[in-house]
């Protein structure tokens, strides 16, 4: 079903210590913070300013309209891909990024979508396929299928009929 990416929700259940040092369930509900865009829906869940951090800091500023990672923290991320088929993947890749603080990372003179982020991305595909695209060829990744992307230039594709859904913790990195 077009735009079917941008129905996905996720919940977020985070947990805590009460008042006599037992953990305890501190929020239980769909997550609040989204970016919902033609080609994506992005679920901002969780964000740490520095690494290692507190266990009770909270989730740390930030939100679903920032792709970049504090400078020494990390971000985790739901995002629901749109199959390329049901949006302007060609003209509007770019466009996106800049909407979402990377796009610094775009060059315009490289193919539609890549781009490179002083990041270390853990991606993991939760439902759908993924072709990931890298300056010397692309693989499709399947449901269960990880990928460690270090810093280097990449794009995303759907060719699909359907979403594509990946969980990712974006760590920020030195070049």
């Amino acid at each position: 079903m077009p735009g079917a990416h941008r129905d996905v929700q996720s919940r977020l259940i985070v947990t805590g210590l009460d008042e006599d040092g037992r953990s305890t369930f501190v929020s239980d509900g769909p997550t609040t913070d989204r970016l919902v865009a033609d080609g994506y829906t992005r679920n901002h869940l969780w964000q740490a300013v520095e690494v290692p951090t507190p266990t009770t800091a909270p989730t740390g500023p930030g939100g679903a309209d920032v792709i970049p990672p504090p400078p020494a923290g990390l971000n985790y991320v739901i995002t629901a891909f749109a199959p390329d088929s049901e949006w302007d993947y060609e003209g509007g890749y770019a466009r996106i990024l800049a909407e979402s603080g990377a796009g610094g990372a775009v060059d315009p003179d490289d193919a539609p979508g890549m781009h490179t982020t002083d990041t270390i991305d853990i991606v993991t595909v939760i439902s759908g396929e993924a072709c990931v695209l890298l300056d010397t060829g692309e693989t499709t990744m399947r449901v269960g299928d990880t990928i460690i992307q270090r810093g280097t230039k990449h794009a995303w594709r759907n060719r699909t009929t359907e979403p594509c859904v990946v969980s990712a913790v974006h760590v920020s990195a030195r070049r």
